[in-house]
């Protein structure tokens, strides 16, 4: 197989792109039969399949190297190609709703594709083109500001990422100087942040009202491809979380003030430390946490060993954090080759383990599916992706001696009161991006205030009056890339954390049934919706008010009881 630095890569030519759309949707709009339909339908999928392996390589390859001039510019024309690709494909998802033989295609496909093409024609018209072009600008602008970021710390010169490390020190005074150090330079670059975003939220709702929409939430909500729950579904979700996890999560910081030896609240840079001996770490170098990582693929089960050993022989994984490189983790598709891809900055935290945990959970579902027509059924949504990836850390738990060694025992606690812990912060973003577009006429400062506001019902752990630049003044928003380039996004991750902690529980009484679940779920793709995905795999809904209690009950119960002898 080709490894990835060896796929070719080559820069379309978007008017030959442009014909053959044109000429794909000639073919399905004049079809005598089904046949002759779905020769269409399956060309225009290999060649939308073509394009998307085109742009992941020269949007990773940028993201790898943010100072390599030719993918930089790259970047550019995708960032311009793409929304003017949009209005040819909507030209042929149109021929195809109205294809007399719909119901042909629904029968051998499904009718989910029709779904998901009637929300995507609520999320677009050619009108919107140069704003999603502005967009993309603007976006890709936010990106590069962290990813060239250099921040000064004890006489070196350190990336974001770098800095994790140092802000989870458990040296109190050289933790807090780290976290000055990072929130200085948020503090430096604010002004243009603010500007960025200030932009962002005026054009996505003048994009919204174009379409004929309050603003920009509805729009927001298509885009994501939301098609099997409301904003209001949402709203009653931020209400359980209020309810449930927000007092459990309290009760974990108090206990965790009290090992530290702190008063509670404590200062961002104190909840940062778990253990007065240092937050778990992984052993050995990044070498060492893909061996231990191949070790816990082949022994979990022959699916994931064969993937991973794919992914390790392909050199499918980017994770050393280094100068120039974006910030963040994700994992994206080569569908031409078979494989997908992992990116991601590995800094010397758990976080490193959760990368080969996490995002290798969307690789492997990717893997699993990767021949699936359409091309769109490859992936679930977006909550419903989370849960592959969500779930997989807490398989991985297992074979925490292996990552962690003397850590393990850390790790086991940290990593179900982190699940639980990010539940209240990954609500308060989609709280307050609610908040943003419904008042999009607000002044930056006051959306600073909005967030703060909104930290006291979320997050009453964070004291909010300390000496920590950007931090402790409640504007960390900005540092969340998912505001910035996704908006609506963020939510997906807590429902997505519902649900692994359902699978957590099960884990807990039987890892091979729960195994069975967990490919239950995965074997079906993106081929139904999220909540369609979890009923056929027998998961509960995560919008049903008595899962997120029932899961809260019995990880509460586990951490009261989880044996920290020895621990300091």
């Amino acid at each position: 197989m080709l490894k990835f630095s060896e796929m070719p890569y080559e820069r379309p030519d978007l008017a030959a792109l442009e014909a053959q759309i044109t000429e794909l949707t000639e073919r399905l709009k004049n079809a005598s039969s089904y046949e002759e339909a779905k020769k269409a339908f399956l060309e225009e999928d290999a060649l939308e399949r073509h394009v998307s392996t085109a742009e992941s390589i020269a949007s990773t390859r940028h993201n790898i190297n943010t100072n390599d001039a030719f993918y930089a510019e790259e970047e550019k024309f995708w960032n311009q190609a793409m929304p003017q690709m949009q209005e040819y494909l909507q030209k042929y998802t149109m021929t195809l709703l109205n294809s007399p033989f719909r119901k042909d295609f629904e029968a051998e496909y499904g009718d989910l594709l029709f779904v998901n093409a009637e929300i995507a024609l609520k999320s677009f018209s050619p009108e919107l083109i140069t704003d999603m072009q502005k967009e993309n600008e603007l976006t890709n602008e936010y990106e590069n500001m962290l990813a060239s970021a250099k921040v000064s710390f004890e006489g070196n010169t350190y990336t974001l990422p770098q800095m994790t490390l140092f802000k989870g020190d458990p040296d109190d005074d050289r933790r807090l100087a780290a976290w000055k150090a990072d929130g200085q330079w948020y503090k430096d670059n604010q002004e243009r942040l603010d500007a960025i975003y200030d932009e962002l939220v005026k054009l996505r709702d003048g994009m919204g009202k174009k379409l004929g929409y309050e603003g920009y939430t509805t729009l927001g909500y298509y885009r994501m491809g939301r098609n099997c729950y409301t904003k209001d579904d949402v709203a009653k979700f931020h209400e359980a979380v209020q309810k449930y996890v927000v007092p459990i999560t309290c009760k974990i910081y108090q206990k965790q003030a009290e090992r530290l030896g702190k008063e509670y609240p404590m200062s961002f840079a104190d909840n940062e430390l778990q253990f007065r001996s240092g937050n778990p770490k992984p052993v050995g170098t990044a070498e060492d946490i893909l061996k231990a990582g191949k070790k816990f693929y082949d022994e979990l089960s022959p699916e994931t060993s064969k993937f991973f050993n794919t992914m390790l022989e392909g050199e499918l994984l980017d994770v050393l954090s280094k100068e120039g490189k974006r910030g963040g983790g994700y994992c994206t598709g080569l569908p031409d080759y078979g494989v997908p891809f992992i990116f991601a900055n590995f800094n010397g935290t758990q976080g490193d383990v959760e990368v080969v945990t996490h995002e290798a959970g969307h690789a492997f579902e990717a893997y699993t599916n990767i021949n699936r027509v359409p091309m769109s059924y490859i992936w679930p949504s977006m909550e419903g992706a989370e849960v592959h990836s969500m779930s997989m850390e807490f398989f991985g738990e297992k074979w925490a001696d292996d990552f962690f060694g003397p850590d393990a025992k850390k790790y086991l606690y940290s990593h179900l009161a982190g699940a639980l812990k990010f539940i209240p912060y990954g609500t308060l973003v989609d709280h307050f991006q609610h908040e943003v577009y419904a008042h999009p006429e607000m002044t930056p400062k006051e959306r600073h205030a909005c967030w703060k506001k909104l930290m006291g019902v979320y997050m009453p752990w964070e004291k909010l009056d300390g000496d920590i630049p950007f931090y402790s003044e409640g504007e960390h928003w900005q540092l969340k890339h998912h505001i910035y380039s996704s908006p609506f996004y963020y939510i997906d991750y807590c429902l997505a954390q519902t649900v692994s902690l359902e699978f957590w529980a099960m884990i807990q009484e039987d890892t091979a049934k729960a195994w069975k679940y967990y490919m239950a779920y995965t074997e079906q793709g993106g081929s139904r919706t999220f909540t369609e995905l979890l009923k056929h795999a027998g998961l509960a809904s995560p919008f049903d008010e008595e899962t997120l209690k029932n899961v809260c009950e019995k990880a509460d119960k586990f951490l009261d009881a989880f044996d920290l002898t020895g621990v300091e």
